[in-house]
């Protein structure tokens, strides 16, 4: 192996390494952060001195942040659900079916994902109080697919465009329906698609925190972004910084978790859509 080649790979595996420090890091020091109490926490400390859970304990205890983190798993997975049962038809529509206006309705759908949230906050207000669902989870569902149902349709799209013609073809010749094609061809084929879509999806209505703020009013309906953001002291030095760290870390493990636990399906997902059958 010669002196270049080694430099190279020196190389490759430091910046691989500095890319992990830079991501892994913060939820590390999220994690000692969470098991310090007092004035321990503003000391730097790689490792805790005295480890204790009780910001845990009282995260749990003296607010209802388990009643968060159920809202907050609700709207997400309903939302999800929904975005991905409304996205499979529309990019079945989208991606095989030839019909005017198919490339201006693929605008639109990317076009309202551009929008900033704080651009459609005001009407999407009007629209939630007028329909009776302010301070409702139900609420929470229908703002957050905004968000995700546009996300999950491009997605999608883009992959079913590229499974092979052939497989639709010889369906109808077999005389089957587009349903019977969409759920019993296209939808098994989808399974890593699905999987990373459907994970992006959830992060991005688990982590939603504006429409959150905004359409809820009491703690009871609030989820877990708005519950962490409202924890709050005196001053800066009396907030509870290792209440908030402990927060943190219970909102971000789930989505760690999921990650680790569906990563063959999203690697596989996000790259199948470059790749032609």
């Amino acid at each position: 192996m010669t002196p270049l080649v080694l430099l190279r790979r020196f190389l490759f595996y430091a910046l691989v390494a500095a890319i992990l420090f830079y991501t892994v890091f913060p939820f590390y020091w999220a994690i000692v952060s969470s098991l310090k109490s007092g004035s321990a926490i503003f000391r730097v400390e790689f490792l805790p001195a005295a480890p204790t859970l009780e910001n845990y304990r009282a995260l749990f205890a003296e607010q209802s942040f388990a009643r968060n983190i159920v809202n907050s798993l609700f709207v997400a997975s309903v939302a999800t659900a929904i975005s991905l049962a409304l996205g499979v038809t529309a990019a079945y529509a989208l991606g095989r079916i030839k019909f005017r206006g198919r490339a201006a309705i693929l605008f639109a759908v990317l076009s309202i994902s551009m929008f900033p949230q704080i651009a459609v906050l005001s009407g999407l207000f009007e629209l939630i109080r007028a329909a009776g669902l302010y301070n409702s989870l139900t609420g929470l569902i229908f703002s957050n697919l905004i968000l995700t149902l546009p996300f999950t349709t491009w997605v999608l799209t883009a992959f079913l465009r590229e499974l092979p013609r052939e497989l639709e073809d010889s369906a109808v010749m077999d005389c089957a329906s587009s349903f019977r094609i969409m759920t019993e061809i296209f939808l098994p084929l989808m399974a890593p698609a699905l999987a990373a879509t459907g994970l992006l999806a959830f992060i991005l209505a688990w982590n939603e925190f504006l429409f959150a703020l905004t359409f809820t009013l009491s703690n009871e309906k609030r989820t877990v972004p708005v519950a962490i953001a409202l924890i709050t002291g005196a001053s800066a030095y009396e907030l509870p910084w290792g209440r908030v760290m402990a927060a943190s870390v219970i909102v971000t493990a789930p989505l760690i978790a999921l990650v680790l636990l569906l990563q063959r399906h999203i690697v596989s997902g996000l790259v199948a859509g470059a790749v032609k059958g």
